[in-house]
């Protein structure tokens, strides 16, 4: 009961964080999702995508999130367009793993931006 109480006052806080005002311009922006164990009707592994960003002056900031039941491009791709329409107009380089497609949608989205497999 205690978790529940207390998801139920986090889930308009991370709307909000969701919704926010994103600075427009990051040096350097990693993309990365990772699996974890989530408990929905079964117990699944489910991706985490994460977006951290580092702006000019050093400081780092999560720019976004979400999860998902597999990594795909498709998702990649929505998340990319959620923080350009957000405010993040410019970015230097993004480092990604080999996500399939992930060059092209950056090149979409971010087309000044450069590219680094890690």
């Amino acid at each position: 009961a205690q978790v529940s109480n207390i998801s139920k006052q986090m889930i308009p806080k991370v709307e909000a964080d969701h919704k926010r005002k994103l600075s427009d311009k990051f040096f350097c922006v990693y993309l990365d999702a990772t699996y974890i164990p989530l408990r929905r009707e079964t117990f699944e592994r489910e991706a985490a995508y994460i977006a951290i960003g580092i702006k000019p002056n050093g400081h780092k900031e999560v720019i976004d999130y979400c999860i998902a039941p597999s990594e795909n491009i498709e998702v990649w791709a929505e998340l990319l367009q959620n923080m350009k329409s957000r405010g993040l107009k410019q970015v230097e380089l993004f480092l990604s793993d080999g996500v399939v497609g992930m060059k092209t949608a950056l090149m979409q989205t971010y087309p000044k931006a450069h590219f680094q497999r890690c």
